[in-house]
């Protein structure tokens, strides 16, 4: 299946994955919209050109990050840190691996996984109970108040496609990673 995977060692802290992301699918560039998020969690305030301000003040844990050539099968997820513009600050991406843990809290099904692994919302069937963002072991199924249904990253590509540093890419892995 393919998945999203960031490399950290080319990461430089521009968020353009951050605004690709919400502009693709909500048509609005608002990091609170993004289905991937990356965050400072060095000393020091890292600026986001989109929030002003530091970009880990959010305060999520880390989600797991395939690698480049990671994610087979028996490898544990870990945090995605990269270091910024001009090595500042340590930055981690948070976004979803598929590894499908939602699933079955969802008391309407509206979760499932799509014929290419991807794990999907169907909206008609989400009533909007959240439980799969507070059961998500990552913490990568997101809620905007905007919105009846939560969202999640469905390793679409674009911000890949437009990230300058290609700290990020879509790659082929055998399973997904699986909640420790």
């Amino acid at each position: 299946m393919k998945v999203l995977s960031f490399d950290p060692e080319l990461c430089v802290g521009c968020h353009i994955c951050e605004e690709t992301c919400s502009d693709t699918w909500f048509k609005v560039t608002d990091p609170a919209k993004s289905s991937i998020r990356i965050h400072d969690d060095g000393e020091g305030n890292f600026p986001s050109p989109i929030l002003g301000r530091g970009a880990g003040s959010e305060g999520s844990s880390p989600s797991p990050s395939l690698g480049r050539g990671a994610g087979s099968e028996g490898s544990s997820p870990s945090p995605s840190l990269g270091r910024g513009v001009g090595g500042e600050g340590l930055l981690r991406a948070v976004f979803c691996n598929q590894c499908g843990a939602c699933i079955a809290v969802c008391p309407t099904e509206a979760l499932y996984r799509d014929k290419n692994g991807i794990v999907r919302i169907r909206k008609k069937q989400c009533v909007g109970c959240l439980s799969c963002v507070g059961f998500c072991p990552y913490l990568v199924m997101f809620y905007h108040p905007d919105q009846v249904e939560p969202f999640k990253c469905i390793a679409c590509g674009k911000c890949a496609d437009d990230c300058p540093a290609d700290a990020l890419a879509i790659v082929e892995v055998e399973t997904p990673a699986s909640p420790q």
